[in-house]
């Protein structure tokens, strides 16, 4: 195959998470025998096991046959994976489960241990089949990501390259129906772009001149020229592809803990089967051989002890549960996050960005004293200065003389004193008048200003003083996110660094109690410490100025932008369309999550002790010890899938 149509070097495919069934070094004849495979392998062992057992009634040989490509088709792999790990002095539950099949050939029940190997076999493919629906957001992911991107070089001609060698500031042509291979801004063309891989939102955005479009999104009508901003290995895609595999890494306290146990299990059942096999003829008058002796009862303890739903029973729960909040935008550093929001009692909440817009919105003018000019003249002269810079508060300032519909007032003079605000001289009835806008310390600084909260910006026309008002409005879930989660009985506060009076105002129309305002950086950490100590804390900020807090906290929910790499480090849950409501969702999430793990341990266990016992008494045949163990394993796997469920 040529580079052109294969952009991977060989380890590169192998280490990206997708399916080997699709790798570009295989025929495409191959491909088709390679998806699926050990699902295949198992069936088709099972079909053999079966026509052994109906043929072994009046056709001996052929029955032997078709046990003997059983053992080849569920054996040959399960035998090859034992030695390996024996090389590596590794003693797992494939050790175990191999051991038993052969053990089972060995005292003349062949067809006990094929059945055994089938369903094996079969649960293991199915294992696998979890673990990549589990997987299937990252999947997704990978196979979203571009390999390579189309440059446009400087003479105008259009030639592949891979993403991995495209530096920043190269131009790239992105056609309608392509996927965005770099982040980049758009210097050319105007298209609608699908972000639904990268947020969870399916609604088109617009992009145009100037605007920034990240690796992932898909361009869906348009052309766009764009300028890569990031390389590949600093692109949003990357980023949310190295988080999701950092959270499949991550493992909560429970599975760390049962990962070991299952070793040291696994031996423990080993040398009890041996214990059994030999002491039972002595303590029960057994004999050794046959399907009442002491073997044949050992051995089908071995298998009914076997942990291998116990084993699985908490890395498919997490896996699922992790892919389902990447798929709807929600991104987890880990399934010990989970563990951990389950835990929290409170969530607090920053204010300004998080629980408000962040936009403010003008309410108002008033005059302060006896004004020379009229409050029309006023917002022209406010709308005047404001236009020049960028400021929230200019910004809404503008807004609302367009919306009283009062053009600028013509200025002959503009200045701008950073850090306090702007003058200039205004012609107003003819005259030139001198005019200010800003804060108390530009506009009085020597004498004290009556003001009422914080959010107020003073304006000046010769000795004429006005203030006008602003409010940061909230976010419209806002209200019905705090009431769900009261519903659950979880307590809500706000932790801000704005004004008191601005912060109970919030406070009182979103009817949170418990209020900390004020606080410095380093106040707000103290805060949090405290609450998290007490009360479990869940922190939710907006990724940037509260990184501290979102790192002190039980577990830290980012409202960062996409791309932010503050919000990406600072937090254990990035938020990718900053939608509070995910919040409430996440909470049920991750209880739902606890609930699997906790049916899958019953499960897992109480077949273990259900028929260990049994075993050792000789109520349960071999057969059904086999169907017991493997029926437990795909249980627990089948009831972890339902964590998929958005």
């Amino acid at each position: 195959m040529s580079s052109s149509e294969s952009p991977y070097i060989f380890d590169e495919f192998f280490t990206s998470g997708k399916e080997e069934s699709i790798s570009p070094f295989l025929k495409k004849g191959s491909r088709g025998w390679a998806k699926n495979l050990s699902l295949k392998s198992s069936l088709a062992a099972g079909f053999f096991l079966l026509s052994a057992f109906i043929t072994k009634f009046f056709m001996i040989d052929l029955s032997h046959l078709f046990l003997l490509l059983v053992y080849f088709l569920a054996g040959t792999p399960a035998l090859l994976n034992t030695i390996e790990d024996v090389k590596n002095l590794e003693i797992n539950i494939d050790v175990l489960m191999t051991l038993a099949a052969f053990l089972s050939f060995l005292i003349g029940s062949q067809m006990e241990g094929g059945l055994l190997l089938v369903l094996f076999a079969f649960s293991g493919a199915m294992e696998d089949s979890v673990t990549k629906r589990a997987k299937g957001a990252l999947i997704n992911l990978n196979n979203l990501s571009p390999t390579t991107g189309m440059v446009i070089s400087e003479e105008g001609t259009l030639f592949q390259k891979s993403v991995r060698e495209i530096d920043v500031g190269t131009h790239l042509l992105v056609r309608a129906g392509e996927v965005v291979p770099l982040d980049g801004k758009v210097v050319d063309g105007n298209s609608f772009v699908n972000l639904v891989h990268l947020t969870g939102e399916s609604v088109p955005v617009s992009k145009g001149t100037g605007d920034e479009v990240q690796a992932g999104s898909r361009n869906l009508d348009g052309t766009l020229t764009i300028e890569v901003t990031k390389t590949s290995a600093e692109s949003t895609l990357s980023k949310i592809i190295k988080l999701i595999n950092e959270a499949q890494g991550m493992k909560p306290k429970l599975q760390r803990f049962l990962d070991k146990f299952g070793k040291r299990y696994a031996m423990t059942i080993i040398a009890l089967f041996f214990i059994f096999a030999v002491s039972l003829p002595w303590l029960f008058s057994l004999p050794f051989l046959g399907i009442e002796g002491s073997l044949y009862r050992a051995l089908t303890f071995l298998i009914a002890a076997s942990p291998c739903a116990l084993i699985i029973a908490t890395p498919t729960a997490y896996l699922s549960a992790i892919s389902a909040c990447a798929r709807k935008g929600v991104l987890l550093k880990g399934g010990v996050t989970l563990d951990a929001f389950a835990a929290c009692h409170t969530i607090a909440f920053d204010k300004t960005g998080t629980l408000t817009t962040g936009k403010l919105t003008c309410t108002g003018i008033e005059p302060m004293g006896t004004p020379l000019y009229s409050i029309e003249q006023a917002i022209g002269v406010a709308a005047a200065l404001e236009r020049h810079v960028t400021h929230p508060m200019a910004e809404a300032i503008c807004t609302f003389a367009d919306a009283k519909q009062i053009p600028p007032t013509a200025l002959t003079q503009f200045q701008s004193v950073p850090g306090f605000g702007l003058q200039g001289m205004a012609t107003i009835d003819g005259k030139n008048v001198p005019v200010k806008i800003g804060n108390e310390a530009f506009i009085s600084p020597e004498k004290p200003l009556e003001k009422q909260g914080d959010m107020i910006s003073f304006l000046q026309i010769g000795d004429s003083l006005y203030n006008f008002r602003f409010f940061d409005a909230l976010r419209p879930e806002v209200k019905e996110v705090l009431s769900h989660l009261k519903e659950k009985n979880l307590q809500v506060a706000m932790l801000t660094g704005d004004h008191a009076e601005s912060a109970h105002a919030v406070a009182k129309e979103l009817e949170i109690e418990e209020v900390y305002a004020d606080l410095r950086p380093e106040h707000k950490l103290e805060t949090v410490s405290k609450l998290s100590a007490e009360k479990h804390l869940a922190m939710v900020g907006d990724g940037i100025n509260d990184a501290p807090a979102l790192t002190r906290a039980s577990v830290g929910i980012s409202m960062g932008e996409i791309g932010s790499a503050t919000a990406i480090d600072a937090s254990d849950i990035v938020l990718l369309q900053d939608d509070l409501r995910l919040i409430s969702w996440l909470h049920a999430k991750a209880k739902k999550t606890m609930l699997i793990v906790r049916e899958n341990l019953t499960l897992a266990l109480g077949v273990i002790c259900l028929a260990t016992t049994p075993a050792l008494l000789g109520a349960i045949p071999l057969w059904l010890a086999v169907i017991l163990h493997e029926g437990g394993t795909v249980l627990v796997g089948l009831n972890s899938l339902r964590l998929l469920r958005k």
